[in-house]
């Protein structure tokens, strides 16, 4: 059997050990011909192949439910869920998604792009499931680094309080996230993964004790209490922490042995309380290069087979926000001792792996922990510290209660730098980071800034640093900058709440925040050629607001636009509508930003055009709500 005849789970049943591993090369064949295309996540799906094999060989998919945790490491269920002929759309407008939707599939029974979750979805279909009388099999499948989250730990925690609750975990256990995982949850796993396999020794002498005169089928409770005794002393010290916290714990297993893993997830369906199999798998197996760099080829832009290397642009590019953001922490960093720079188990991503590598006792990363990340940076802002959270937008969402209660109500001064605020792209509703500003401006003591490009940027970020009178925010988007000219050092502060004029108009007043700034000034081009005036306004804080330049300019000029990469229900443009009518400033205001929707997975271009967040398609919004004018042949 092809794969690409499966287009049902439950056809995998019946087929021999030899049909799965034909199955499981030919889906690691797809999963990387299609990421080296067109990009995407790369390792974390080469590693669950036999794992998902082996686990969908012993469920009926048609009653049992499996609740992946993320969702990158679920591009092997895809494609055994009658989506391989679709795979090569993987992350594509209208193709299908990186991360798991429930409106996909009907296999994909919880949506997943956030890490930490799928253990206490699983337990709570359990639960729906005891209650209603019906019987299903309800299993979660959870990376090591997802378990370093607080959250899957409190929901071990409450399912081990249930020991008649039918639930089966899978640890997959590659000793990755992304960047490696850090916690002493990580170091006792690999103490097991690196010992030889435990054998259910407890099991063997019940066995044994069965065969005995007088002793038949059940054991007396003397005897039971030492089989369990001696059950601990088999199990490695991860595996007694879950066995104490009521688990039954099976492992571990070789993730890339199907034989094994059958006959293990077999045995794990017939207990009554919950369970968890640890399985030990590697991340990107199967293919050479990726095995070797696991945090590199977590994730690829297109890329050649051959030799791993990816396809070069056409044409050379500005640097990245990111790529920015770190040269001039680390420059800042190496003349202040007291700045420590903090990760929450993303530091290829933020770029803080640069950070670590210059100056390590400056660095920290606390795993996929944003709420720990946050309350810890405001312990070190107590004692003198200049914590820099590095954590992106949608991420930092996680740790809304220690970002109010701890630091903003305590006025601690800890500076938050948002990488991928705005449209994002390819990964999607979980990754858009559209809520941001949103949810800071309306926080007591936080400072809210964004800067229009990387020079900007730079100056921020000592404007963060400097800033010592409470917490202060800055958010900046995904990709490269605009190529404006860079400061090695001599960066100034920039005055708190206080914006720009970038040009002078009598028609129309542009406000542009963060990365809509430009955008701004292609809108006020285009309305100059159709007889329109602009003035444009880099607004560079939606908190606080600069009043002294906008009131008065609203006033007299009688027309506002807003601009920006976000929610617009609570965002700048309602910052600037508040403002206007708290002043009794009654003019009418145009905003452009996301509505309330949520913004799939395409390109940020085609998203934005689907938006009516293209310079030329708010030029003629302008032009035809504020002059009457229906332009022909806007650019």
């Amino acid at each position: 059997m092809h794969i690409s005849e499966i287009t049902h789970p439950n056809q995998l049943h019946g087929l021999s050990i030899r049909q799965l591993e034909e199955i499981a090369r030919q889906i690691r064949e797809k999963h990387l011909q299609t990421i080296a295309k067109s990009g995407g996540h790369l390792g974390p799906g080469l590693g669950v192949v036999e794992l998902t094999i082996g686990l969908y060989q012993t469920l009926d998919l048609d009653r049992d439910k499996v609740i992946w945790d993320v969702g990158h490491q679920a591009y092997p269920h895809k494609m055994i869920t009658g989506r391989y002929h679709q795979f090569n759309t993987l992350r594509q407008k209208d193709g299908i998604a990186g991360y798991l939707k429930r409106c996909e599939n009907k296999f994909d029974h919880f949506g997943a792009g956030h890490a930490s979750t799928s253990i206490s979805a699983a337990l709570g279909m359990a639960l729906a499931r005891d209650l209603k009388g019906e019987n299903f099999k309800s299993v979660a499948v959870i990376g090591d680094g997802a378990l370093t989250g607080g959250m899957a730990l409190e929901a071990i925690n409450h399912a081990g309080h249930l020991p008649h609750t039918r639930l089966l975990v899978v640890l997959n256990d590659n000793d990755m996230s992304i960047s490696p995982n850090v916690g002493a949850i990580s170091r006792s796993l690999n103490k097991v993964r690196l010992s030889a396999p435990v054998q259910f020794l407890a099991d063997n002498l019940e066995e044994q004790f069965k065969h005995l005169p007088f002793f038949g089928e059940s054991l007396s409770p003397e005897l039971q209490r030492m089989k369990e005794g001696m059950k601990r002393l088999a199990v490695p010290k991860v595996g007694a922490v879950f066995e104490e916290l009521g688990f039954t714990y099976m492992g571990p297993v070789d993730g890339h042995n199907l034989e094994d893993l059958i006959s293990t997830f077999k045995a794990a369906h017939t207990y009554e309380g919950p369970v968890l199999v640890h399985v030990v798998t590697t991340k990107g197996k199967g293919y050479a290069i990726a095995e070797k760099d696991q945090v590199g080829y977590h994730a690829q832009n297109p890329f050649d087979l051959v030799t791993g290397k990816a396809i070069p642009s056409n044409k050379p590019k500005p640097p990245a926000y990111a790529k920015v953001f770190t040269h001039t922490l680390v420059k800042l960093a190496e003349n202040n001792p007291k700045i420590v720079g903090i990760t929450a188990a993303m530091a290829t991503g933020t770029g803080l792996d640069k950070l670590q590598a210059k100056l390590p006792k400056q660095y920290i990363d606390v795993g996929i922990a944003e709420q720990h990340a946050v309350t810890m940076a405001g312990g070190l802002a107590c004692e003198g510290m200049r914590p820099v959270v590095a954590i992106y937008s949608t991420f930092l969402q996680r740790a809304y209660d220690q970002i109010i209660h701890d630091v903003c109500i305590q006025n601690l001064p800890v500076f938050f730098c948002l990488d991928r605020a705005g449209i994002v792209g390819a990964d999607g509703p979980t990754h858009q980071g559209m809520y941001d500003i949103a949810y800071l401006r309306c926080l007591p003591n936080m400072v809210v800034m964004a800067p229009k490009d990387e020079a900007e940027l730079q100056r921020m970020i000592v404007t963060g640093i400097d800033y010592t009178d409470g917490p202060i925010s800055m958010r900046f988007p995904r990709g490269n900058g605009h190529g404006v000219p860079l400061m090695e050092e001599g960066w100034e502060s920039l005055p708190i709440g206080k914006g720009e004029i970038l040009r002078s108009g009598d028609d129309v007043l542009l406000l542009g925040y963060g990365t809509m700034v430009y955008p701004a000034m292609q809108v006020a081009e285009i309305l100059s050629e159709h007889g329109v005036e602009a003035t444009v306004i880099n607004a560079r804080f939606v908190k606080p607001l600069d009043t002294e330049l906008i009131l008065p300019l609203a006033q007299r000029i009688g027309k506002v636009v807003t601009l920006e990469e976000g929610c617009l229900m609570g965002g700048f443009g309602s910052a600037v509508a508040e403002a206007l009518l708290d002043n009794n400033v009654v003019v009418p205001v145009k905003r452009f930003g996301v509505p309330d929707k949520l913004v799939d997975h395409a390109t940020p271009e085609e998203s934005k055009a689907d938006l009516g967040l293209t310079s030329s398609q708010m030029a003629e919004q302008v032009l035809a709500a504020f002059f009457a004018k229906q332009p022909v042949g806007v650019r």
